[in-house]
Formats: C-alpha cells, sequence, structure tokens
C-alpha cells in the first residue's frame, strides 16, 4: 500500500460492488495509465464517475473543452457527460476511478439524494480544494480501501455508508472549488473538439464532412486533414463510432426494438445498421444484445476481487 500524502493507493487494487447494470454499483480503480492507452474519443457512461488524480500533469476533456489538472484534482461525470482521459508521455500517472450508481428513489431520501448527486450538474466539472478540506474527503475514502482490504462481514453496506458520507462531503464544500481552468491547446485542436462534442451531440441527423464544414465555416479539406490528424480518425469513421456507441447503450439498457434504435442513432436503414454495427462490433445489434445480457447474467453474483 502507498500512502499518497492524504490518499490511499494500491496500484492494480480494485474493489467492485455488484454490476455496471445494478441499481446500486460501485467500482474503485486504482491503477496507473500513460500516453500508450489514451482513449481514442470522447465517450460516456451510464453510470458517475469521479476522476482523481494522484500525479501531476494530466488532463481530460470534457464536451469539447480542454482541463489541466493538478495532483488531487476531482473531475466529476455526470451519466452521459462525453470525456476523455490524456496522459501525457514519459511516466505513468496514478488515479483513482470511481465508477458509481445510486438508486434516486429510497423512500424518504430522495431529496437528498438529489441535492448530494447536483454537484456533478455544475457548469465547472473539475474541483480542486485546499488540503484541510481535501483531507476530510479523503477520510471516508481511505475507509473504503481500508474496508475493501479487510473483506468483513457486509462491509459492502459500510462502503456504500461510507461513499455517501463522501458524497455528502463533497457536496457540503463545493463552494470552496479553487480550480481555474485554462487553455493550453491550440485554437485548431480546440476546434475539432467542439466539433467531435457536436458529433455526439447531434449523431441523430444527417451528418456529413460538408455539413460539418459548413457549420463551422471551415473549408471540408482543411477539416478533413485535422480531424484525422487530430483524433486518428476520418469524420465518416468517427460519426459511425458515435453512433454505435450509442445503440450499444440502448441495445444494453432499454427494450427498444432494433428497427427503432436504429432510427434513433441516425441510420438510414436497418441494412445500414446492421453493416457499420458488425464492422466495429462483430456481432449484429441482435446478437451482441443477446451476448451482453448473458455476461451480464454471468457475473450477476460477483461483489467484489
Amino acid at each position: 500500500m502507498i500512502y499518497e500524502d492524504s490518499l490511499f493507493f494500491d496500484k492494480g487494487y480494485a474493489i467492485l460492488i455488484n454490476n455496471e447494470s445494478s441499481p446500486l454499483y460501485y467500482f474503485f480503480d486504482y491503477d496507473e495509465r500513460d500516453y500508450s492507452i489514451n482513449m481514442e474519443f470522447q465517450h460516456f457512461h451510464h453510470f458517475y464517475e469521479i476522476f482523481i488524480s494522484l500525479d501531476e500533469k494530466a488532463s481530460h476533456i470534457i464536451e469539447g473543452d480542454y482541463y489541466a489538472l493538478e495532483k488531487y484534482d476531482m473531475v466529476l461525470l455526470r451519466p452521459a457527460l462525453l470525456h476523455k482521459s490524456v496522459y501525457p508521455a514519459r511516466k505513468p500517472r496514478k488515479r483513482l476511478i470511481i465508477n458509481f450508481s445510486v438508486p434516486p428513489n429510497i423512500t424518504g431520501l430522495e431529496q437528498s439524494i438529489s441535492t448530494v448527486l447536483s454537484v456533478f450538474d455544475g457548469k465547472m466539472p473539475i474541483y480542486r480544494f485546499p488540503p484541510p478540506i481535501r483531507t476530510q474527503l479523503f477520510s471516508p475514502l481511505n475507509d473504503i480501501f481500508i474496508l475493501g482490504k479487510q473483506r468483513r462481514p457486509q462491509y459492502e453496506l459500510i462502503i456504500h455508508s461510507k461513499f455517501q458520507e463522501f458524497l455528502w462531503l463533497l457536496s457540503t464544500h463545493r463552494r470552496n472549488n479553487l480550480y481555474k481552468p485554462r487553455q493550453p491547446i491550440d485554437s485548431i485542436t480546440h476546434k475539432i473538439y467542439v466539433i467531435t462534442s457536436y458529433i455526439h451531440t447531434n449523431y441523430q441527423t444527417p451528418l456529413s464532412l460538408d455539413i460539418i464544414a459548413e457549420r463551422f465555416f471551415i473549408s471540408p479539406y482543411y477539416l478533413s486533414h485535422q480531424f484525422k490528424k487530430i483524433t486518428g480518425f476520418t469524420m465518416i469513421h468517427y460519426i459511425q463510432m458515435t453512433r454505435v456507441q450509442n445503440a450499444q447503450q440502448l441495445l444494453l439498457y432499454t427494450e427498444m426494438k432494433v428497427k427503432d434504435i436504429t432510427e434513433q442513432c441516425g441510420f438510414t436503414s436497418f441494412s445500414q445498421f446492421n453493416r457499420v454495427f458488425k464492422k466495429f462490433c462483430y456481432f449484429s445489434p441482435l446478437e451482441y444484445r443477446k451476448k451482453r445480457q448473458e455476461m451480464q447474467q454471468i457475473n450477476q453474483n460477483q461483489t467484489i476481487y
């Protein structure tokens, strides 16, 4: 176990309670990441996520905006918020990622749960606190770290209680946020990330290189070149990935018919949807839904590792 000033860390350590499709879900992931595994493009989750940087020099791109991070900065990501982690070259960077879902309709606690989760809805998704407040916030997280190691009877209940304490403290101290955004990336890179955010927001509508170039007042040739250079993908490939990713969410977490998902995700026909989906996922949409449901059923009894 490594003591990172005021936050415990153990590389490769993780705590899992239930799975991501459960109403109550926790995943505490302690690990290192480096430049070689930077995320390829902005994505989203159906659950909440907290990213805590345990090293200097990392960053996040959220809804097309760039945020430089310092040690112990917290990134708060509500469900369906587009984001991408960026790690610099050279040495790996330590971080703690917390994924979670909490039932919003616990009788008698609806208003309290809504209030503490509202901290994820602020305009600024990054939080930086002075050391005394940070110590308070990290205390229940360190308790969770130890509880996961000890695995005493009913430790899941205490972890849930400790994490709710953390969320309450975070909500209580939200006005003490010291984070100030800065914009170190060049203007064209920033514009490309704004365009990727636009694609994620408008994937249901007709999209093409010409349509987007006209909207953002860029020549199609220049946009095509810069988009591939910055994201690593052609515009068409990126649009298709975005539509498939949204289709995956609907296949997994709704009971919508495949025909309706085809229209919802901006595909012009079922045959196009089927062909593009297979290109990225190697299964048809129906096969994908069935196989993922079978995997979730197998993992249903897992609680921690």
